[in-house]
């Protein structure tokens, strides 16, 4: 059998894969979130762009790209635009992601609901434990959430 260039390729590709040397893995996401009470999302870096939304205080993004102090960011519904970067803040907050999600006195199902969040609702992330999220309502109760319920940092 003669060895070709393609199939040496395939052959090193395959042995890259099965051996777990596909490099350094990649780095996490930058996340921001809004730091005014309310900020325009936009269609391009700048205010000569069209405002596409609104978004509220809190509302986490994933931030894409950069140019010239504006940020291009993606929302937890994939939506993308771009903020003005010195509008927004490194403090971690969630969205709900699901039609409701429960809020309970500890990490887990089995404990008491303290509080119920709606899509959309932004929450402030306070700290992280094997799945679940702790988390504080704006005016609202502090409790627990399942990571899966939720998007952001």
């Amino acid at each position: 059998m003669t060895v070709t260039a393609p199939m040496t390729r395939r052959w090193l590709a395959a042995v890259v894969l099965a051996l777990g040397l596909q490099g350094p893995a990649p780095a996490a996401a930058e996340m921001v979130s809004i730091d005014r009470t309310e900020v325009n999302m936009r269609a391009g870096a700048g205010t000569r762009y069209a405002a596409q939304w609104t978004l509220a205080r809190g509302y986490p993004l994933r931030v894409l790209g950069r140019r010239d102090g504006w940020l291009q960011v993606r929302d937890f519904e994939g939506d993308t635009g771009w903020v003005l970067g010195r509008l927004t803040a490194r403090k971690p907050h969630m969205v709900v992601k699901v039609s409701v999600a429960n809020l309970r006195s500890a990490p887990g199902t089995k404990h008491r609901i303290v509080g119920r969040a709606k899509y959309g609702e932004v929450l402030r992330t306070l700290s992280h434990r094997e799945g679940w999220v702790r988390v504080r309502q704006p005016g609202g109760p502090t409790g627990w959430v399942a990571r899966r319920l939720v998007w952001g940092w």
